[in-house]
């Protein structure tokens, strides 16, 4: 399911029209995307959570060479999934 078509089942489930469900989905994106890139964490108790992690900088190897390559320090999102989720994606 894409996007168009996310928006498009919301419509069907809830009733609201197409363009008031695309620009509440757009805002959750907005304030996702701005906050944990801030650093702090989303979390949708039960469902997902979002969040930026720390990674820390680090020696690798070269897979084709065998080199040692230095890996240096990044943020990297984290998306984490809920218990209830997870449950009904297991069909408990």
């Amino acid at each position: 399911m894409n996007k168009a078509e996310l928006v498009d089942a919301i419509v069907a489930e809830s009733g609201a029209t197409k363009s008031t469900v695309a620009e509440v989905l757009k805002s959750f994106e907005d304030v996702v995307v701005t906050n944990v890139s801030k650093g702090e964490k989303i979390v949708l108790s039960g469902f997902l959570s979002f969040e930026r992690v720390d990674r820390k900088a680090r020696t690798a190897r070269n897979p084709q060479t065998g080199e040692a390559i230095q890996v240096k320090a990044s943020k990297a999102p984290k998306v984490s999934i809920g218990s209830t989720f997870k449950k009904a994606v297991k069909g408990n």
